[in-house]
């Protein structure tokens, strides 16, 4: 048989982001209505190179296909050499023979797939009237969750701050040009929160940014640089009160941000809202007044991968994108 290659440019020709949101919904259903086998994620950390790796994996019983997603964080890329931070690849294959249908880079569609949740999470439980974006981190995480907000709500300011400050005026210059939104560059994280109504967070941070006495009422929070046991982007303490969402609470709970409230003793799982299934599926209310603050934890799933990968091997076929090799 034949398998398909495709390359970063053929995934982007075959991607918009308003399909991968409607794609990854579909996916959290699926998963939501327990046809999803979804293993835990293997995680590794190369920290003399500043780099760790994550394989994730699942059978998505609802499409038939099995995916095994390596996906990569190299912090120190672009420094010392012209490769981008994250670096991954995606393997799909025919849930009814094993065979490998496609191989195709991940990386965009890593990013592509973790801003749609955060577009999700913000349909779902913002304040409609949600106009200013604080963004912590000037990576291309951070402008993807942008785009994807930009798709779902009127946002019209965005506030970012990060570490790095050689990036930002790239970021402003690139994100400006992308959405009809005003980039204000911060010094302070402190800064970037003033006014927020919706805050997200994509930096490896182990030290958290936010502390809970700049969480305004009304603020929906995307944690989702803490994907990682150690990592810690919030004060614990903004998880005490809130409704707090999980795209899954086995991940969360062990690798995520909801992970360090509870061992700072502010929750206990049982606290835990829901998961975000769930509420696409509309088994639990959603935002219940303009004063909730609400907090999605996202690890990320191998099912967002599994839905946003086959939909691009669907089009680059329709298309007639990529090579195809005698892989067997």
């Amino acid at each position: 048989m034949k398998t398909l290659l495709l390359s970063i440019d053929h995934v982007r020709s075959s991607l918009s982001m308003k399909e991968v949101i409607q794609a990854v919904e579909e996916g959290y259903q699926s998963y939501d209505a327990g046809m999803v086998q979804q293993p835990d994620i293997v995680s590794m950390e190369m920290p003399a190179n500043n780099g760790e790796t994550d394989i994730k994996s699942c059978y998505n019983q609802l499409n038939e296909r099995i995916s095994v997603k390596v996906a990569s964080g190299f912090y120190d890329n672009g420094k010392s050499n012209d490769l981008p931070t994250m670096i991954g690849t995606i393997l799909l294959f025919d849930g009814k023979t094993g065979a490998p249908l496609c191989i195709m880079d991940g990386s965009l569609i890593t990013g592509i797939r973790t801003g749609a949740a955060g577009a999700i999470s913000a349909k779902l439980l913002a304040r409609k009237d949600s106009k200013t974006v604080a963004v912590f981190g000037g990576g291309g995480q951070a402008r993807m969750q942008v785009y994807a907000l930009c798709q779902v709500l009127d946002i019209q300011e965005v506030r970012v701050y990060s570490e790095y400050k050689d990036e930002l005026a790239r970021y402003k210059d690139e994100v400006e040009a992308q959405e009809k939104v005003r980039v204000v560059l911060c010094d302070t994280p402190e800064e970037a929160m003033k006014g927020a109504d919706i805050a997200i967070s994509t930096t490896p941070s182990k030290k958290y940014l936010v502390e809970r006495a700049w969480v305004q009422p009304g603020t929906h929070i995307i944690a989702v640089g803490a994907d990682m046991a150690g990592k810690n982007e919030w004060d614990p303490e903004v998880f005490r009160g809130a409704k707090v969402v999980n795209d899954s609470i086995s991940q969360c709970v062990s690798r995520g941000e909801t992970r360090n409230a509870i061992l700072a003793g502010v929750i206990q799982e049982s606290d835990i809202y829901a998961e975000i299934g769930q509420l696409v599926a509309g088994q639990k209310p959603l935002r219940e007044n303009d004063q909730e603050i609400t907090l999605f934890d996202t690890t990320g799933m191998a099912i967002q991968d599994n839905v946003t990968a086959v939909k691009v091997y669907q089009l680059a076929k329709e298309k007639g994108l990529g090579q195809y090799f005698e892989f067997i």
